[in-house]
Order: C-alpha cells, then sequence, then structure tokens
C-alpha cells in the first residue's frame, strides 16, 4: 500500500481499509482495525484492542489502545473505540478497558487536544471537545457535545452532563449537571450554558425553562431533594428537564453545588 510508510511497523493481523494512511515509526500491532478514510502520523503506537472509525486523524506521538493503569487489571481482552471523524492531537495517551466494563471509548465527532489522557473505562460521547492536557480518572462518562478547559482533572467514576462547558485549570470531583456552565475552586455551578445551547439550536423557551429549573436546584434555599421536588412539581414532559433529573438520580458522587 504506497499510503503506508516504509519505516512504519504493522503487523499482518491488523486490519487496515485500502486507503488509509500511516505516517513513519508508527507502529501498529495485530488486534487492531482502522476504517476508511483515516490518517495516522508519524511515531504513533497503537495497541491491541484498537478500533478505530472512519475519517479519523490520530496526531504525532499518540498512543491508543494500551494497558490500564489499574493494578487490579489481569490481562483481558479489552478495547478502545474511537468514532468516526474523531480528531486526536499531539501525545494524547488512551488506556483501554478492563473488565468492569470492557472497553474504553471516545464517540463520534471529537477533539482531543494535546497531551489529553482517558484512562480505562471511560465512555466520552459525540461531539466532545477535552482541550490541552485534560486528564480523565478511570470509569468517567462523559454525554454528548461537553466542553473541557485545558489542564482540568476529572476524578474517577465522575459524571458529566451532555451539553456541559468546564472551564480550565480546574478539579472536577462531583458530577457535572447537563447544560451548565461550572467554574471556580471548587467547581461550582455558573449559569446556563446559554451561547452553547443557542449555537446547537435550542430555543428561547427551552434555555428559559433550563433557567428556572436550575434556579430551584441551585439558587434557592432548598436542598438537592427539595428541589428535585419542586421541579417534578412544575415541568411536566419537558425532555430537558427529564434529562436533568435522571441525570441527578443515577448520581452517585453527588452534584456540585
Amino acid at each position: 500500500m504506497s499510503n503506508i510508510h516504509p519505516s512504519a511497523v504493522i503487523d499482518k493481523k491488523a486490519g487496515l481499509a485500502d486507503d488509509v494512511t500511516i505516517g513513519p515509526f508508527t507502529v501498529i500491532e495485530g488486534d487492531v482495525t482502522i476504517d476508511s478514510g483515516s490518517r495516522i502520523d508519524s511515531h504513533v503506537y497503537i495497541a491491541d484492542g484498537a478500533r478505530i472509525g472512519k475519517n479519523c486523524h490520530i496526531h504525532h506521538g499518540s498512543v491508543i489502545s494500551t494497558l490500564p493503569q489499574d493494578l487490579k487489571f489481569q490481562n483481558d481482552r479489552t478495547f478502545f473505540e474511537i468514532g468516526d471523524n474523531t480528531e486526536i492531537r499531539e501525545y494524547t495517551t488512551l488506556n483501554r478497558g478492563t473488565s468492569h466494563r470492557g472497553k474504553s471509548k471516545v464517540g463520534k465527532n471529537c477533539f482531543l487536544m494535546a497531551y489529553s489522557h482517558i484512562a480505562h473505562d471511560c465512555f466520552v460521547g459525540d461531539n466532545c471537545i477535552l482541550s490541552n492536557a485534560v486528564q480523565l480518572g478511570g470509569h468517567v462518562t462523559i454525554e454528548d457535545w461537553v466542553i473541557i478547559g485545558g489542564v482540568t482533572p476529572v476524578h474517577q467514576f465522575c459524571r458529566i452532563g451532555q451539553h456541559a462547558f468546564i472551564g480550565g485549570a480546574l478539579r472536577v470531583i462531583k458530577d457535572v449537571p447537563p447544560y451548565i456552565l461550572a467554574a471556580d475552586l471548587p467547581l461550582t455551578y455558573k449559569g446556563i450554558n446559554i451561547i452553547g445551547l443557542k449555537r446547537r439550536g435550542f430555543d428561547s423557551d427551552t434555555i428559559k425553562n433550563l433557567q428556572r429549573c436550575y434556579r430551584y436546584l441551585y439558587r434557592s434555599h432548598l436542598n438537592t431533594s427539595q428541589a428535585v421536588e419542586k421541579i417534578k412539581s412544575i415541568f411536566k414532559d419537558v425532555p430537558e428537564i427529564e434529562n436533568i433529573l435522571k441525570f441527578i438520580e443515577k448520581s452517585e458522587r453527588g452534584i456540585i453545588k
């Protein structure tokens, strides 16, 4: 294949689409699949268990699907999945899953900036942006359309709800509910992600409903349980509000305050 540099080391068992481009000094192990249109730059290491979608671009020095940094790992056959049209910038490190979830994954149309790290058993949704040096601990779940600012670590088992925006150089140690801006140390609610929601087509009525909902949750004198009951009594059959309530109900670490 003329689009593979002669210095690349590729196991014969690896499943590469005919039009995949491989740069110099890249190493690809045998239990790997890379779908059509994807480009792998120089000095990339792609280990067993990688499942890379269409039209992805993995930049220089990235390390994909290596063993979990988990002392309990027993060399199980696990995976790291990367969705279509995702871009992974320089020196990103992505660890495959353990037997707990069986895989780690990043969805479609994501952008992982340089030096970001995704640990074992993390699930990152579609259309997410992880800025430079974002660090995800194990078992983190990030829903669709989330943006995380640079140099922000996310504690293991934390969850971040859809359309949330988290500022840079912060610490995420509790769950971050959907649709909000979060900033400061300790991390706190700073309002609705209005700019992001408008860009994605949310209408003014929906945004007003979200603002009212979070006013009860964060700006009233109610505790979380009381606020949830108040919200349930006011909002009926509003999908976005139902998403918030389901997110809170499933929270094990508790939500940010």
